[in-house]
């Protein structure tokens, strides 16, 4: 409620009310007194709202009377006991304040670009005895906003060492702050991979190079739009290496490739040498290649058609301003493979003949086709013979071995015993079926 001297204010301006008797002064000048009816009075036909609004935005209070007749309202900053408005007339001298009315029943407060210090109640007068009024809360609200003095930028640390991240914010409400990667990866803090660390400190100890990453500080209150800040934090540390395949094989004529994985910040100077420390420069003989990730590099040798000079070591080398390594791979020579092809085929009809070979030519070489026949084949001696016209290709040190196809000595053979067993058969059956005459 407002002091008795916002109340003595607003009665000056206004006509006086007595107990229950009432003066009003008609149009000619002629004071009317006579009984008032309470019941008459003023009456607010419903409270005034409270107003939430964005700061920098526009903002409405509504006082809605009924009955007013010849009194008078008047808006009134409570808690400066400031009088904004009296009836048809702004008082205050802030020109983001104005007034509006309607059927002389509506009253609305109108603030333009509202500021914080617009926060708080308004109260809605009707100069009866006694006054009567009603109030509303103006809410401002403010979207979060980073301090930038007072929150961290990128920064470059040394690995193992402490550091702490700082993230500042305003806006009202409050606004909480929270950190998280930039790649949404997990965070290792406090001995655990988190997703996300509240507050607004991020405070790591003995920093990794897995630390390094951009972060995002993000502060937010429920008024709209939240808003965040990148900072990145390298983390230096000296070249690492490591090698997939410290020995590596190839024989003459054969391209080969050498691999080697580096991880270092600042990025490193990474090479390859010869077994007598040469540089490798890439060119017809020699593709050196380096892909990096990060604080990760991959390195890759590549040796077109390997010949003797080519076996030996090789090394490969990382410097960076905090050091340098390197790790040595070996290649070494292997028997070059060898492909045996054989081209064998068999007649799909064989024809015994005995004692000769086919067509007069003891390697079978009287038909269109060069060919190994089956096991009808035989020379004088029962020994298959076999075509080495050809069929095959063929090492160096000589002929192949041969190669003697299924069943070479074992058809004829069979068939004759089969035949054997046979007639065994029916001579058994036939004196068995005399017997019993």
């Amino acid at each position: 409620m407002p002091s008795a001297l916002l109340v003595l204010v607003v009665l000056a301006v206004s006509p006086l009310v007595h107990g229950r008797h009432v003066r009003n002064t008609e149009s000619n000048g002629i004071s009317v007194l006579g009984e008032f009816n309470h019941e008459a009075f003023p009456r607010f036909a419903e409270p005034i709202p409270n107003v939430t609004v964005t700061v920098g935005r526009d903002a409405l209070l509504a006082c809605v009377v009924d009955n007013l007749r010849a009194f008078k309202v008047a808006w009134v900053r409570v808690d400066t006991q400031t009088i904004l408005s009296i009836h048809h007339n702004v008082i205050t001298q802030n020109p983001r304040i104005s007034l509006s009315y309607n059927d002389h029943r509506s009253w609305f407060l109108h603030i333009r670009n509202v500021q914080e210090a617009d926060r708080g109640w308004y109260m809605c007068q009707v100069n009866t005895d006694p006054m009567r009024s009603r109030q509303g809360y103006l809410q401002v609200v403010v979207p979060p906003s980073i301090v930038d003095r007072e929150t961290s930028s990128d920064m470059v640390v040394l690995e193992s060492t402490n550091v702490s991240l700082t993230c500042k914010a305003t806006g009202y409400p409050e606004p909480y702050v929270m950190w998280r990667r930039e790649d949404g990866e997990d965070i290792r803090y406090n001995g655990e991979n988190v997703n996300v660390v509240d507050g607004e400190i991020l405070f790591i100890t003995k920093v990794s190079r897995l630390h390094m990453a951009v972060y995002l500080c993000i502060a937010s209150n429920g008024v709209p739009p939240s808003i965040s800040k990148r900072v990145q934090l390298k983390v230096q540390f000296p070249p690492m290496l490591s090698i997939p395949n410290q020995l590596e094989g190839a024989y003459i004529g054969q391209d080969v490739t050498l691999e080697c994985r580096t991880e270092a910040f600042p990025t490193s100077i990474n090479y390859w040498t010869t077994e007598r420390g040469d540089m490798i420069i890439s060119g017809d003989k020699y593709e050196a290649v380096s892909m990096d990730n990060g604080y990760k590099k991959y390195m890759m040798l590549k040796i077109r058609r390997v010949n003797k000079s080519d076996f030996g070591s090789y090394k490969c080398v990382a410097k960076n301003s905090l050091g340098e390594t390197d790790g040595v791979i070996k290649l070494e020579e292997i028997p070059a493979p060898t492909t045996l092809r054989t081209t064998t085929q068999f007649p799909s009809s064989p024809t015994k003949k005995k004692g000769k070979t086919r067509a007069g030519d003891r390697f079978g070489r009287g038909g269109a086709n060069n060919r190994v026949d089956s096991s009808s084949d035989f020379d004088d001696a029962g020994l298959p013979e076999y075509d080495y016209d050809g069929e095959y290709t063929l090492p160096s040190n000589g002929p192949p071995p041969i190669q003697e196809p299924p069943g070479a000595f074992s058809g004829a053979a069979s068939s004759e015993k089969f035949n054997w067993c046979i007639g065994i058969v029916f001579a058994m059956t036939w004196i068995f079926s005399t017997s019993l005459r």
